[in-house]
């Protein structure tokens, strides 16, 4: 397996429910989104019940109000 440093740009908000989440699970920001990817991948889901709540918590606390719905709705600022 070969691993690549890589930039992107994620809104800040998932950013901090994402990297709570990593802590949480006592893993890196980088095995996280690996294994949510991997689920999606398949179509199986990434989390059990217990950590959704957990996430809904995060949710919460972070102000993080988007859905999926909003997924293909973000865009940088400045751009159209």
């Amino acid at each position: 397996m070969d691993r690549v440093q890589t930039g992107v740009r994620i809104e800040k908000r998932i950013l901090k429910v994402l990297k709570a989440v990593a802590a949480e699970k006592e893993m890196s920001l980088g095995d996280l989104l690996e294994g949510v990817c991997l689920h999606a991948f398949e179509g199986k889901p990434a989390f059990g019940p217990d950590s959704l709540n957990q996430i809904a918590q995060l949710k919460k606390l972070f102000g993080l109000d988007l859905t999926a719905a909003d997924s293909h709705l973000l865009r940088e600022k400045g751009s159209s």
